[in-house]
Parts: structure tokens; C-alpha cells; sequence
């Protein structure tokens, strides 16, 4: 048997099921549970919950929670509720696709908010009053205080403002995680806020536990599972095509003095491209190099391993199977070199430019004068969110961001006239990456962008075309200085939904 992680005695009297747990949230409460990008989250309780409420609407009692997270979660927790009706609001950002079905059908209200926003508008109180947290950890210590699990996100919050808390501890999670945490209690609403005290990545500025008013604590529940652990496509030619322009324009800014070999601090979003680009750095010329991330993924584990990293500090790990039984082998090496935070920490502005971050991110399209859209798939169906980008994007030393220059097999061209939802502005985009070239729009005015991107940029056969709207626009645009023509600016996306293709050639 197990031996319980549980070894506060005034919470051996809260030990319960799920489904008891799960009888205590109300309909219609806000709920902060843990969780980002499929690590940390709760995993019982969440589906004890969607049985409950499936129940209750059967039987002709409608119930639905507002529900809160750090990020993404996983099937047992966005997916179980989201199959059963469960989510009347959803924030801050979300990947599953049950709830993006929901959301785009109406069925489901979302918030998209900059992750760096969450904790402090829950402490302004702009949501609403937070009436339970289900939050899961490693262990709970004699006194009381919480070994956090493989995520941090908004757990503090989570815990300091709602009314009720709910713990799931995880024997499943490594007990040596206890450690490599860094949770910060120095944020104070304004007028009271004071300079966050930390210049090098590598700073500790918190304790490793998250405190917990044991008063608030109804129940608690042990469980066993692990993480959701995505499987990453090995990287392919084109994500290979954007990792060495962008290599190669850092080498270029090094031996033009604006950086050193050790580079800046590394930001990396999720995914396969952002995987691709850790590869070429590990296999690349930079040495000593640090990340301030959201998310440390399995190429930043790669690194570390080589030692082409020598420090990273995120808000969670998102890692493959293969890459968390590294983690789990080596634990002991790696709690040395990564520090855990609250989101509020690892997003926050005054930080990001304050280290002076090379943030790189990926986007759904861009357009011809810079404007990145990374949330929404032709205008109005969302996609995931906006999640970290913007934190990062808008206060970056550079701001870097990627895609294919097509998608479908070619059927939509991801550098556009115009695109369809706006982001990140013109303003916060340095450099635009795909496999065809990099672009980099620093110091350009609109008209040279647009040529650079064009060139630089989109698909050799979405060029004339690209190029025949910014002649015709600079012919007849009401302003030249930043040309569109507003009747066209958006026929690309219409074409493709009336013809299933973005293409002019097609029949």
C-alpha cells in the first residue's frame, strides 16, 4: 500500500472520495483548479464532478461552474466537463477539443486573457468572487504547507482567495519535486507594489511550498495518475527550414555585437516548430545559454542534458512519455537547474524586459505589414488562446514569431493581405520566421515590411498575388501609408470559405 503523502493530522480528518469531494462545489460556482498546459491539474475530482453534473442535468437540473485554470489542462479535467454541458464560463485559456467545439457553437462562454493578467484581476475582484479551489499537489507537510506538482500556474491565487479548497494529492507525482519550486509572496495591489527582486534567471526569491489556510481546506483526496504527456512529431523539413533561419539570424546578431554567444534568456512556446528550434540551439554555436519560459518541453530537457542550458525557470514542464521518464530518472539533476514559479512570475512584463527575453512563438498568420493573429482560424472560430504570447511578444528584447507559410496542403497562405484577427500589432513583432525566410521588420516602415514579408516570407505561390494587392493598393488606397484596399483586404479568407481555398487560380 502506499504510504500517505498526507502528513498533516488535522487534514486526516478530510480524507474522502472524488465524488464526495466533488458533492461539495455548488452549481454556479467559480472554480480555480490547477493545471498547465497538461501538467499539474486535478484528476479526480474533475470527473466526479462531470458524473455529478451529467446526473443533475438528466434529471432536469441544469448545473454549470465557471471554470478557472493557469492554462490548458487535459481530458480528465476541460474534456470531462466539457462532454457534459458542465463549463458556463472558461478562462483564461484552453486547447481541448470538446471545449473549442462548444465555444464555437455558442454553447460555451470563453475569456481569452493574457496569462500574466489572471492572478491579479482575480485579486481585483474584476471576476467575480472565487468560491472553491481543487488544486492538486505532491504532498502535504506537517505543518500544513503544500509541495506543489509539476505546475505552478495560478495555484496560489487559487488557493489564497477561494472560499473553499479541495487538494488532490498525487503520489503518482515524484515526492523529490519538493524543491524546485519558487512560489513568490511580494505582489501587492497598487498602490502597494514594490520591485520584484529578481535580475538573473537563476534568483530565488519565494519558498518552495505554497501556504494554505487549513480553515478553508473541506477535503482532500489521494490519488495515483500521472500527467497527460503529449507525444511531439519528430521535426520535419519545413520546421527544421524555420529553425535555421532563425539560428542563422542569431549568429548574425552576435557578430554584429547585439548579442553575445550566451545569447539572452530563451521563451519558447509550445509545440513541434518551437521543439525544432530548441534541436538547432542545442546543436548550434551558443553556449551558457538560460530560458525564462512558461513551459519547459522536452527540447529544453535536451539542453539541459548537454549543458548548452544551464539554467530554466518556468511555470510548468510539458514533456513527452519518453522526455518524463528522463525527468523522473534524473530528477535529482535537474532540480538544480530548473525553478518552478507562479505564472504571474514567469509572464510578468516587468521582468521579461527587464532580463531582456528572445521570445519565440508561434501564430496562426501574419499578414503583409506584421500583424500576427494566433488565435483565431478565418475570423471568428477561436483556436486555442493567446496564452503567454502576448506577455512575452509586447515586452521582449526580440519578438520572434513562426508558422509554415501555408497550411491544408497548401489551401490557405499564412501571410495574408490583412489578418482576420489581430493579436499581436505591428507594433510588437520584430521578427516574422516561416520556411521560406525570415523577416526582420525592425525599424521598417509599413510599405518596406510589407515587401519583406512578401519576398521573405510567403509561398512562392501566393507571391504575385501578394504582390499584385500592395501594387493595386499603393495605386488606390485612400492613405500610402499603409496601403490596403478595404473592399479586398479580406477576400482571401472568404475565398477559402466559399471555395475551400485561398488560392486565385483555383477553378
Amino acid at each position: 500500500m502506499t504510504q500517505s503523502r498526507v502528513l498533516n493530522t488535522v487534514l486526516h480528518e478530510r480524507l474522502m472520495s472524488a465524488e464526495a469531494a466533488a458533492a461539495l462545489i455548488p452549481a454556479g460556482a467559480h472554480v480555480g483548479m490547477s493545471g498547465f498546459t497538461g501538467a499539474g491539474y486535478p484528476k479526480a475530482v474533475p470527473q466526479a464532478l462531470a458524473a455529478r453534473i451529467a446526473a443533475e442535468n438528466a434529471a432536469g437540473r441544469e448545473f454549470r461552474i465557471g471554470l478557472w485554470t493557469g492554462a490548458s489542462t487535459a481530458p480528465e479535467l476541460d474534456g470531462a466537463l466539457a462532454k457534459v454541458n458542465g463549463v458556463e464560463m472558461r478562462l483564461p485559456y484552453q486547447s481541448d477539443p470538446t471545449s473549442r467545439k462548444r465555444i464555437n457553437a455558442g454553447e460555451m462562454e470563453y475569456t481569452d486573457i493574457h496569462l500574466s493578467h489572471v492572478a491579479q484581476y482575480v485579486w481585483f475582484g474584476f471576476f467575480g468572487k472565487l468560491d472553491v479551489a481543487v488544486i492538486e499537489v505532491a504532498g502535504i507537510l506537517p505543518d500544513g504547507r503544500l509541495i506543489p506538482s509539476t505546475s505552478v500556474g495560478n495555484n496560489k491565487t487559487w488557493l489564497d482567495q477561494a472560499d473553499k479548497i479541495i487538494l488532490e494529492v498525487n503520489h503518482r507525482q515524484p515526492a523529490a519535486l519538493e524543491g524546485m519550486h519558487d512560489i513568490y509572496y511580494g505582489t501587492e495591489r497598487p498602490p502597494h507594489r514594490v520591485p520584484i527582486p529578481l535580475t538573473q534567471v537563476s534568483d530565488r526569491i519565494g519558498e518552495p511550498w505554497l501556504r494554505c489556510d487549513l480553515s478553508k481546506v473541506v477535503a482532500v483526496v489521494e490519488t495515483g495518475q500521472g500527467d497527460r504527456n503529449s507525444v511531439f512529431a519528430e521535426p520535419d523539413a519545413v520546421s527544421r527550414s524555420i529553425a535555421g533561419h532563425l539560428i542563422e539570424f542569431l549568429q548574425q546578431e552576435v557578430q554584429r555585437g547585439r548579442l553575445t554567444p550566451a545569447l539572452l534568456p530563451l521563451q519558447s512556446g509550445v509545440g513541434n516548430i518551437a521543439n525544432a528550434v530548441l534541436d538547432g540551439l542545442n546543436a548550434g554555436p551558443f553556449e551558457g545559454l538560460t530560458a525564462y519560459t512558461e513551459v519547459l518541453q522536452d527540447g529544453m530537457l535536451a539542453m539541459l542534458r548537454s549543458g548548452k542550458l544551464s539554467f530554466a525557470s518556468a511555470t510548468a514542464l510539458s514533456l513527452s512519455p519518453v522526455a518524463a521518464a528522463e525527468f523522473e530518472a534524473h530528477i535529482e539533476f535537474y532540480r538544480s537547474r530548473i525553478l518552478l514559479r507562479p505564472q504571474e512570475i514567469s509572464n510578468h512584463p516587468e521582468l521579461i524586459r527587464r532580463l531582456g527575453l528572445i521570445a519565440m512563438n508561434a501564430m496562426i498568420e501574419a499578414d503583409i505589414y506584421g500583424n500576427v493573429n494566433s488565435t483565431h482560424i478565418m475570423g471568428s472560430s477561436i483556436m486555442n488562446g493567446i496564452g503567454g504570447s502576448g506577455d512575452f511578444a509586447r515586452n521582449a528584447y526580440l519578438s520572434i514569431f513562426m508558422t509554415p507559410s501555408t497550411a491544408k496542403d497548401g489551401a490557405i497562405s499564412c501571410i495574408v493581405p490583412m489578418v482576420s484577427h489581430v493579436d499581436h500589432t505591428e507594433h510588437d513583432v520584430q521578427i516574422i520566421v516561416t520556411e521560406q525566410g525570415l523577416a526582420d521588420l525592425r525599424g521598417l516602415s509599413p510599405k518596406e515590411r510589407a515587401t519583406l514579408v512578401i519576398e521573405r516570407c510567403a509561398h512562392p505561390d501566393y507571391r504575385p498575388a501578394l504582390r499584385d494587392y500592395v501594387a493595386r493598393a499603393r495605386a488606390g488606397a485612400p492613405g500610402l501609408h499603409t496601403p490596403h484596399l478595404l473592399d479586398e483586404a479580406f477576400a482571401w479568407h472568404t475565398r477559402y470559405l466559399r471555395q475551400g481555398t485561398m488560392r486565385t487560380d483555383a477553378p
